[in-house]
C-alpha cells in the first residue's frame, strides 16, 4: 500500500531576527519556521537569562560577605549606597538576608528599601535578578512587598546600580526584629513569620580582626566558616601545605574540616569545641590569615604529604552554589 504524501504545509514568509517580537513559549514563532517560540528563536533568548554567571558579586565591595550573606549568615542586614541619587521618597535601601514571607524585597511605610539575598531567583545571574529587584522596589508603593519576576537579559546588574566606593559592613543580628519597626504591632502572618524565623536562626558572629569570618554555634558543636577571595586551586594548594605540616588548626581542640564552594569563591570550615566562643576565634584566625598568606605566596610543587593532603580537602568540599 502506498504511502501518502505528507502535505506540504504554507510557510510564512522569514523575518530578521531584530524584528522578531516575544510572544508565549508554546506559541508559533513569529519568523515562521512553524516551530513553537521555545524551540526557535526563545531558546536564545531563554539561554541570555539562564546561563549560569559563577560570580554573581564580582567587582562589588565586599564580595565575600555578600556570599556569606546569602549563604551561610541567618540574620543579617547592610545599608547600600547607589551610585545615584535615592528617588524622592526613599530615603535609604538596605540588603538583608531574609525578609517575611520570604519577599524579594519591601517597601516600608516610611519609604524605606529592604532588598532580601536569600531567595530563589528565576534566572542563573543573581546580581541581575537582584538589580531588577531593587529598582522595582524604589518605585513600589510604601507599605508593599515587591513580587518576585524574571529580569530582562540585558537589564542592569548590581554591579551597575550600586556604588563600588561605598564601604560593605555587615551587621549581624541575633533574630529578625530588624523586618518591622515594632515587632509587638506586626500583622498576623509576619509576627508568624518573625517567630518561625527567629526559632530556626543559628547564632552567629562576624569576626573583626579577619574579613568575611563567621563564627556560628550548632547544637553539637561550633563552627568558623570563612569566605576568601583567592583562586580556589591556589587556596587549595596553600590549605594542603599547612594541613601537612600541622598548622591548618585554630588552636588545640580545632580542626579544618573541608570547605564549600558558593558563587564562585571557597570557604574553608573548621570545627571547632562547643565552649570556643567568637572571641576566642579572634587572634588564631589572625595568625592563621599571617600563615595563609606565607602558604599562598609559595611557588614550590606540592611534596607528597601536601598532595595527601590536598586530595583529602578536595573530597571534602561540599557545593552551595
Amino acid at each position: 500500500m502506498a504511502k501518502k504524501r505528507p502535505q506540504a504545509k504554507a510557510v510564512k514568509p522569514q523575518i530578521s531576527d531584530g524584528e522578531i517580537p516575544v510572544v508565549g513559549a508554546r506559541e508559533p514563532c513569529p519568523c515562521g519556521s512553524g516551530r513553537r517560540y521555545k524551540a526557535c528563536h526563545g531558546r536564545a533568548a531563554s539561554h541570555a537569562v539562564t546561563e549560569l554567571v559563577q560570580r554573581p558579586f564580582e567587582g562589588l565591595a565586599g564580595e565575600c560577605d555578600w556570599v556569606a550573606l546569602r549563604e551561610l549568615v541567618p540574620a543579617a542586614t547592610v545599608p547600600l549606597t547607589l551610585k545615584d541619587p535615592l528617588p524622592d521618597g526613599v530615603p535609604s535601601v538596605t540588603l538583608a538576608t531574609v525578609l517575611p514571607m520570604a519577599w524579594p524585597a519591601l517597601r516600608r511605610e516610611d519609604g524605606s528599601v529592604l532588598l532580601g539575598l536569600q531567595n530563589d531567583t528565576p534566572s542563573g545571574d543573581l546580581s541581575r535578578d537582584l538589580a531588577d529587584t531593587l529598582k522595582r522596589a524604589l518605585v513600589a508603593e510604601p507599605g508593599s512587598p515587591v513580587a518576585a519576576q524574571r529580569a530582562e537579559s540585558d537589564g542592569p546588574r548590581l554591579q551597575d546600580l550600586l556604588d563600588p566606593a561605598a564601604p560593605f559592613e555587615p551587621e549581624v543580628h541575633t533574630g529578625f526584629e530588624f523586618w518591622v519597626p515594632d515587632a509587638d504591632s506586626a500583622a498576623t502572618e509576619v509576627a508568624a513569620s518573625l517567630e518561625r524565623a527567629n526559632a530556626a536562626a543559628i547564632p552567629t558572629v562576624r569576626l573583626t580582626s579577619v574579613d568575611a569570618s563567621y563564627w556560628c554555634e550548632t547544637p553539637e558543636k561550633n563552627h568558623l566558616r570563612w569566605v576568601m577571595p583567592h583562586p580556589e586551586e591556589k587556596l587549595l594548594d596553600a590549605l594542603a601545605r599547612l594541613h601537612a605540616a600541622g598548622t591548618s588548626s585554630l588552636g588545640e581542640g580545632t580542626r579544618l574540616v573541608g570547605s564549600f564552594r558558593a558563587h564562585g569563591l571557597t570557604v574553608p570550615v573548621w570545627d571547632l569545641p562547643a565552649g570556643m566562643g567568637a572571641e576566642e576565634c579572634e587572634k588564631p584566625a589572625a595568625e592563621f590569615a599571617e600563615r595563609l598568606a606565607g602558604a599562598l605566596a609559595s611557588e614550590e610543587p606540592l611534596t607528597a604529604d601536601e598532595r595527601r593532603a590536598r586530595g583529602g580537602l578536595t573530597n571534602r568540599q561540599v557545593t552551595l552554589s
